[in-house]
């Protein structure tokens, strides 16, 4: 029987991480999915202990590849799920009872996402998405893979994820998928992931990088939008920032506004 959800594991020589994952994953309490391993050729001791596990997966490789998106689209050739959901090395779910308590919710949309715990340094905090997307919000930001479910065949109309891409290549996914191709979607008001700010897209480093493979996408995909979006995005600031405002608030309460 196709299981419901596949998760994709991604890693190299990162043993901590993969074993966080892992562990992560076979603590589940509800337990119709499939696990698959990408690992990226690790000389770390990661090969050793997937082969120490591998009944634990129901597909595994290790050798080497183009970089993470390459690593990711295997993943996808070898899935069966209806779903998949990428949690790659040194992620991990919320709690063992999360998917016990969510899986539920993962029908009916091409795309199913939720809030994620961020854990940057001694901080943590809980990010959490909106309800409704728009090409304005993908330009500043964009949804957690290791928070949403994406059902196979969106990858199948999309083409995978970019490989020439470094560090955006999810963002490009998520953004065709909503704003291009109309791919349905819904909102679960629950934190699904763990995720440690510290990769190639969190590095300062690669801020360059980043904006450089947005402004392609955007330039080449999306030039209809280019002309009016810095003052769409301009104005959707000072309107979120209105309704934040103390004296509007209270304004509203007291009657002389109406909630907008």
């Amino acid at each position: 029987m196709k299981p419901k959800i596949s998760i994709i594991t991604v890693n190299y020589n990162n043993l901590k991480g993969l074993q966080k994952t892992i562990e992560s994953v076979c603590s589940q309490t509800w337990r119709e999915f499939e696990h698959i391993i990408i690992d990226g050729g690790s000389k770390d001791g990661s090969v050793a202990y997937i082969e120490s596990n591998t009944q634990l997966f129901k597909y595994w490789v290790s050798e080497p590849d183009k970089g993470v998106y390459h690593a990711m689209n295997k993943g996808i050739t070898k899935a069966s799920g209806e779903y998949l959901i990428f949690l790659n090395s040194g992620d991990h779910f919320f709690s063992d009872k999360v998917l016990d308590q969510n899986h539920r919710y993962i029908e009916n949309r091409d795309i199913i996402y939720f809030n994620l715990q961020v854990v940057e340094g001694h901080k943590t905090f809980i990010k959490e998405y909106p309800e409704l997307l728009s090409f304005s919000y993908f330009v500043k930001d964009t949804l957690p893979h290791p928070a949403t479910f994406i059902a196979k065949r969106v990858f199948e109309q999309t083409n995978f994820y970019k490989e020439d891409f470094k560090i955006l290549s999810d963002w490009k996914f998520f953004i065709d998928s909503i704003c291009k191709y109309n791919a349905s979607y819904k909102k679960i008001n629950s934190t699904l992931s763990t995720f440690y700010i510290g990769g190639m897209s969190s590095n300062p480093e690669n801020r360059a990088i980043k904006q450089a493979e947005k402004q392609q996408v955007l330039e080449k995909d999306y030039p209809a939008y280019l002309q009016d979006l810095e003052d769409v995005i301009v104005y959707k600031d000072i309107v979120t920032n209105f309704r934040k405002s103390r004296i509007i608030k209270l304004m509203v309460k007291l009657g002389f506004l109406n909630k907008f």
